[in-house]
């Protein structure tokens, strides 16, 4: 397998990596393209377009000359007037390319990333020279937003890697977020720590496992028990124009054919909880065929079995939760505003080895309470 992360690369490619480069990523591996550029001294590499680039884009031109950086990347250096063709600046990516002509790309010289270091404790599942994999608790926002400026797990990750783990990731030390978790969900993540792992592992999450090497599986603790113990959910998902906050069901009705992008879900029951009196509750492992933002929780929902604490998708949790025994209520009353949505299993391929690599995150002690709780229920109706 190729690799782009020894010492052997020329000189120009190792001056390359001072990209000062911040985006933001979701859960499928897509970046913003968002460039945070220095007005220093900057490193220049010149290419001269040959007769097999004829008519190429300009980005993907650049992608062919610099394999180890993903054509985001790239992208956000030409909107960021980091390009030239034939001395003249270009910020149209798609700009395509005739033979001859002279391509020179700024490279600047690394920055500090915006976020600070803190010390926040991480749960590290495996780290090598490559990567780091790390089981996310509930209520950790992965990045900055403007909501959340620090106290995130790009925060944890910097003060981890105080030490210069992190420095090769385009000349910054902000950690290669190649997908993401929503705040409340716990789970299992791997983040990058060099530009030739973050393509490689962004290349990955953007196939959504077609190609068999991705695999995301989640364990769902939701309202009601469905129908089918085994089902694969395959709805279109846009912003709900109503809440920026929400995701939105596509419903083929007339003016939203085609809108939307393809979202698919499978679930497995594992087991249901509860009476006449109480009402159903199900554990669900699910596994994503793609990565919407909070496409699970919006595809049970629209399936009547909402996740367990869902402050945006579910309702009436109190009232719910009412009907059960004092000692489940209570634990249950421990995932108020926060969704029983726990990513317990990872498996990638690692980009220097070519292994293909599984981990495993136990849940939450919160979660793992609840579902003692009403086994221990289940097993006390079952002997009456």
């Amino acid at each position: 397998m190729r690799s782009d992360l020894n010492e052997s690369s020329p000189p120009c490619l190792a001056q390359a990596r001072g990209l000062g480069y911040i985006g933001s990523v979701n859960e499928t591996g897509e970046t913003d393209g968002m460039l945070m550029a220095s007005d220093v001294t900057a490193t220049c590499s010149d290419f001269c377009v040959e007769s097999s680039c004829e008519a190429c884009r300009l980005d993907r031109f650049l992608a062919l000359q610099l394999p180890s950086y993903s054509r985001n990347r790239l992208q956000g250096l030409i909107r960021a007037n980091q390009v030239e063709v034939n001395a003249a600046t270009v910020v149209s990516c798609g700009f395509r390319l005739k033979v001859g002509d002279r391509v020179r790309l700024r490279l600047p010289p690394p920055i500090d990333a915006a976020p600070e270091p803190q010390a926040i404790r991480l749960k590290i599942v495996f780290e090598d020279e490559d990567l780091i994999v790390v089981n996310k608790p509930s209520g950790l926002v992965v990045h900055p937003s403007p909501g959340h400026r620090d106290g995130t797990l790009v925060n944890a990750l910097l003060y981890h890697a105080r030490g210069g783990g992190f420095s090769g990731i385009g000349g910054v030390r902000r950690p290669g977020i190649v997908h993401r978790l929503d705040k409340e969900t716990s789970g299992v993540m791997v983040v990058a720590k060099n530009d030739a792992s973050h393509r490689h592992l962004a290349l990955q999450f953007s196939d959504h496992g077609r190609s068999g090497s991705l695999d995301r599986r989640y364990y769902a603790l939701v309202w009601g028990c469905p129908l089918l113990s085994e089902a694969t959910i395959e709805k279109r998902l846009m912003p709900d124009r109503q809440n920026y906050r929400k995701v939105a069901i596509v419903r083929d009705v007339e003016g939203h054919e085609g809108q939307g992008k393809f979202a698919k879900t499978h679930y497995r029951k594992c087991a249901s909880f509860g009476d006449e009196k109480t009402g159903p509750i199900s554990l669900l492992a699910c596994r994503l065929f793609t990565g919407r933002t909070h496409q699970i929780r919006v595809h049970l929902t629209d399936a009547n079995l909402p996740l367990i604490g869902d402050p945006l998708y579910g309702v009436g949790f109190k009232s719910k939760a009412r009907r059960w025994p004092d000692d489940i209520r209570e634990k249950l009353m421990s995932l108020d505003g926060s969704q029983a949505l726990h990513a317990f299993r990872l498996a990638f391929i690692h980009p220097r080895t070519g292994e293909k690599m599984t981990f495993d995150a136990p849940l939450p002690g919160n979660f793992d309470a609840i579902l003692k709780a009403l086994r221990a229920y289940s097993l006390r109706s079952t002997e009456k």
